[in-house]
């Protein structure tokens, strides 16, 4: 007995275009099309998952080398004076402190640039 295969193809299609809503009309009509659309597009968030990591990062660092200016240092000074000092915080919340707790930070900085020299 020969097996159609109809139910199937139409449960993966509609799978693919539910997945494609919100892309342009080629991309959202064709199964084919929306099939490598959405393909790309999952590539794309994983790196973009990565540059996220990246781009905090860097928006840390101009933080505290913002804040570390404003007290007479470097971001590398800095650096190297919380390490000196057995100082372990990270950069999100060195960044955090610098935005929102100056003074916190200040005590921070004089900490690391006391042990640095």
């Amino acid at each position: 007995m020969r097996v159609k295969r109809g139910v199937a193809t139409h449960k993966k299609h509609q799978k693919i275009r539910k997945a494609t809503k919100g892309y342009s009309h080629p991309n959202r009509v064709s199964v084919k099309r929306g099939k490598q659309a959405v393909t790309r597009s999952l590539q794309h968030a994983t790196v973009d998952r990565k540059n996220r990591k990246r781009t905090f990062r860097q928006l840390w660092n101009a933080r505290i080398n913002a804040g570390a200016r404003q007290n007479n240092t470097t971001y590398s000074r800095l650096i190297a004076g919380l390490k000196q000092a057995n100082i372990s915080l990270n950069r999100k919340m060195l960044a955090e402190l610098a935005v929102n707790e100056p003074k916190v930070f200040s005590e921070v900085v004089k900490a690391a640039v006391k042990k640095a020299k």
